[in-house]
């Protein structure tokens, strides 16, 4: 069984610059970390690999930068990596993203055994985005079901998929499916491990980054970068800190009613 995780690489600062030309993010020359919940992705797939056995694959969609990303996926335990990465990718929206991650794992599945049961994971939502919608549209575009928001896994049998769902504030959904499936994760599912010393040596010098770019994927113009992107950005900027911090002080009882009457005047409750 392939297990493909989704990782994308975000800012690691909070001061990021934006294009005015094009309102998205200026990604090259600044540092840049694991989106956080694709850690939680790949801890996912390797409790998966311990138990039942599998190949992991990492890929990603960015510039050659995000090389760094998928080392780093690679020292957590990831057998193989894959960046697709193309200035024809530039600029892309959810959609025009989702397009040439399906491209790509259409295309490692061809060149493998088609007939090999897979599945993919995702963390559910990029804290530079926030949409939550690569996961869903990668699903559509691969033609698979899809089980969003999950904060419980079980992988019964050879194909039976068991997960809890997020669903509203306190409840919880269990869907149950076969694979090939798409599952998007919580940061709740887990903990992801830190890479082990050999994890990090074999990541640099035993395995490597396959690159990948439009032309290797047969991606057409019309669907992939600001070209196959579907939705245009208005304005982007960074929210301007609001108010103050109140330290509260005296005893419990004293700061839990001043708390309490600081939330009325707000009016949160």
């Amino acid at each position: 069984m392939k297990i493909f995780t989704c990782i994308k690489q975000v800012p690691g600062i909070s001061d990021v610059k934006i294009d005015p030309k094009t309102n998205t993010l200026i990604r090259e020359g600044i540092p840049s970390i694991m989106n956080p919940m694709d850690k939680n992705a790949i801890e996912l797939a390797l409790s998966i690999k311990e138990e039942r056995g599998a190949e992991i694959i990492a890929i990603s969609m960015g510039p050659p930068q995000a090389e760094n990303v998928l080392l780093e996926a690679l020292s957590m335990g990831a057998d193989k990596a894959y960046l697709l990465t193309d200035r024809a990718f530039a600029g892309a929206d959810t959609l025009a993203t989702s397009h040439a991650l399906a491209l790509g794992i259409k295309k490692i599945l061809k060149d493998s055994d088609s007939n090999e049961k897979y599945m993919v994971i995702c963390g559910t939502q990029a804290i530079d985005g926030d949409t939550a919608q690569v996961g869903p549209e990668l699903a559509e575009d691969l033609d698979i079901p899809q089980i969003t928001y999950v904060q419980k896994f079980e992988l019964k049998g050879d194909d039976k998929v068991i997960a809890e769902r997020a669903f509203r504030s306190e409840e919880i959904v269990v869907i149950e499916t076969k694979l090939p499936v798409l599952i998007s994760v919580l940061k709740e599912i887990n903990t992801p491990r830190f890479p082990s010393m050999l994890g990090i040596v074999n990541a640099y010098k035993k395995k490597k980054v396959v690159f990948l770019d439009a032309e290797a994927l047969k991606a057409e113009k019309a669907y992939i970068g600001l070209t196959g992107s579907k939705t245009e950005v208005f304005k982007i900027f960074i929210p301007e800190r609001k108010g103050e911090h109140v330290k509260l002080t005296g005893t419990i009882e004293e700061m839990v009613k001043t708390l309490c009457q600081n939330l009325k005047e707000d009016k949160i409750f």
